[in-house]
């Protein structure tokens, strides 16, 4: 029984991913209002429900207008929400194949496997992986480097700098908002930096936008770590990285975004010649002070 149960969450994670894809790859190379964005966004977080909503039910739950959602299925090439609906739902995993793992787990198993699915999503972007090297590229040549993330998305950043100090000569940590951010902004910019690494997660506050809105006007170049690829700060970013973040908890879960930071540290010290030197000395100096319990 063990052995059914694994292979239905299996199916399950396989297909909500492959939902998720589909839609991802439906939204590609279409340039979308941020009213647009917005439905794409709730469609991607409700992959496994989007073929069978109504117009109005995606309205509601996007806080959209029901005219708003028609004009971005048209936008996408169809001849209205029907036609988008029915193409969702022939390419949709069998009804059979979604109730395999329904019902199979409580509400804290499910935020898990929800989890999960987020995680082999993200495997499946970083099957091509020169979105991450070129980030990895661009951070690396910042001197300094500021890392931008605020309220939810703090505590990636901050774990992201943490690590990222190890090798990086100057790494600066943006973890707080208000009337001082653009003037870190400006300081990081005029120290030498060229570009700037946001984290942006739900909900996305006001200022993060305003400042990397700031930030290329500077002419720093924003590479972003965000929940989806219509996240509000997409238009304010040269460079998105799209990481999902779990929604069946009273509060958002981030272990994607958690993990595609740790591998853009990675794509970042591949580009840094000293990176394995660096971590050698802090190594010794940790010892040497004895620094950590073994």
């Amino acid at each position: 029984m063990a052995g059914a149960s694994a292979d239905a969450a299996d199916a399950a994670g396989a297909a909500g991913a492959g939902s998720t894809a589909r839609l991802q790859a439906l939204f590609e190379g279409h340039r979308l209002t941020p009213t647009q964005r917005r439905i794409a966004h709730c469609m991607v977080r409700r992959a496994a429900d989007a073929p069978f909503l109504s117009s109005v039910e995606l309205a509601e739950l996007a806080g959209v207008s029901q005219p708003s959602v028609t004009r971005f299925a048209v936008a996408l090439g169809f001849d209205g929400y029907p036609a988008l609906r029915k193409h969702l739902r022939d390419v949709a995993p069998a009804a059979g194949e979604r109730a395999a793992g329904e019902g199979a787990y409580n509400e804290y198993q499910q935020a898990v496997q929800s989890e999960i699915d987020n995680l082999r999503h993200l495997a499946t972007l970083l099957a091509d992986p020169e979105p991450v090297l070129r980030a990895g590229r661009l951070l690396a040549a910042s001197r300094p480097l500021p890392v931008l993330g605020l309220r939810a998305a703090s505590a990636q950043a901050r774990g992201f700098a943490y690590f990222a100090r190890k090798v990086h000569p100057d790494v600066r940590l943006l973890d707080e908002g208000g009337t001082m951010l653009a003037d870190r902004i400006d300081a990081a910019h005029r120290a030498g930096a060229t570009a700037l690494l946001c984290f942006a997660l739900p909900r996305h506050p006001r200022e993060v936008v305003e400042g990397l809105e700031y930030a290329r006007e500077t002419g720093l170049t924003v590479v972003a770590v965000a929940d989806s690829a219509f996240a509000p700060v997409a238009r304010h970013s040269d460079l998105l990285l799209p990481a999902a973040v779990g929604t069946g908890l009273a509060f958002d879960t981030a272990c994607a975004p958690m993990l595609l930071g740790r591998v853009l540290l990675e794509a970042m010290c591949d580009a840094l010649p000293d990176a394995q030197a660096r971590l050698e000395e802090f190594d010794a100096r940790a010892a040497a002070r004895g620094l950590f319990v073994e």
